[in-house]
């Protein structure tokens, strides 16, 4: 178990983790590394000693270090992954209709019950990051940046805050989406690219998406910039579909080109900017439910 504490609108101890484990007669080996590169450290020397099973306290961010971690190692056995969401937002497990509370969520760590799910994989000039949840190119990757420097303390307002202040001076960018059924090009503001249904905290993204179906929900949102206030409340309740400023398309692989360049993130982390590829991995790894 690896402990974020600084995942979250306030610290998370090791003691609370400690507690909640010991109530659901969860047997672990419990770390809180102080930064990110010695907990992937941590995760590569338990995984080079035999250990398959693994689980992280913290938000989408912390799942994606420890999946980025097992996914590049040549494991023979898939990794099982777990999560306590003590994060500002675990969205993943809102796709399972897992608690969102600390105890409720480790009563689930005890069971042997677990679900292969996809991942994809990100490749531009940064390099190769894989996501489980959700990635984003435009003015939403833009508003994660943004929100990464307001307080902790605002808690899942922070993306809402960050998106607007974002949006006024936003560019719209001319967008070619390629996937293995050709090229769509068009004017957008943002595209979603969706392997579970919900981010920043509980927006229903991508209510038709599935981890299980070897393919990623792209977005494409073309809503002028007046208009996309008003689009905010449908993309929560997972009701924009039927907007004639959202095209949705799914794919297995993709490529994604923008002029302007925009930033892209995944899983809540800017990892680069456009132009951006991607694959889906097939059960890839195992999700501890």
């Amino acid at each position: 178990m690896v402990l974020n504490p600084a995942a979250g609108p306030r610290p998370t101890s090791p003691d609370e983790v400690k507690a909640a484990l010991d109530a659901a007669y969860v047997e672990h080996d419990l770390i809180a590394p102080g930064s990110a590169e010695e907990a992937a450290a941590a995760i590569r020397e338990a995984a080079g000693r035999g250990c398959a099973r693994f689980a992280v306290a913290g938000g989408d961010g912390t799942l994606n270090l420890a999946a980025n971690t097992l996914l590049s190692l040549d494991l023979d056995e898939k990794p099982v992954l777990g999560a306590l969401p003590t994060g500002t937002g675990c969205d993943l497990l809102r796709t399972f209709g897992l608690p969102q509370d600390l105890g409720p969520a480790a009563r689930h760590l005890a069971t042997d019950d677990a679900y292969d799910i996809d991942a994809a994989a990100l490749e531009g000039d940064w390099g190769t990051r894989w996501f489980l949840n959700a990635a984003q190119a435009g003015v939403g990757a833009a508003a994660v940046g943004a929100a990464a420097r307001l307080p902790r303390r605002m808690g899942v307002t922070r993306y809402p805050a960050a998106f607007c202040a974002k949006l006024p001076r936003f560019a719209r960018a001319q967008v070619t989406v390629t996937t293995e059924r050709g090229a769509r090009e068009s004017e957008a503001l943002a595209v979603i690219m969706a392997n579970g249904q919900f981010f920043a905290g509980g927006w229903n993204v991508a209510p038709r998406a599935t981890l299980i179906d070897g393919r990623i929900d792209i977005q494409v949102v073309n809503a002028a910039k007046t208009r996309a206030p008003a689009l905010v409340p449908k993309l929560i309740k997972g009701a924009h579909l039927q907007d004639p400023a959202v095209r949705r398309l799914t794919a297995s692989e993709f490529a994604i080109e923008t002029t302007p360049a925009w930033p892209v993130e995944a899983d809540g982390d800017l990892v680069g900017s456009t132009p951006v590829s991607g694959r889906v991995i097939p059960a890839a790894i195992r999700l501890s439910i």
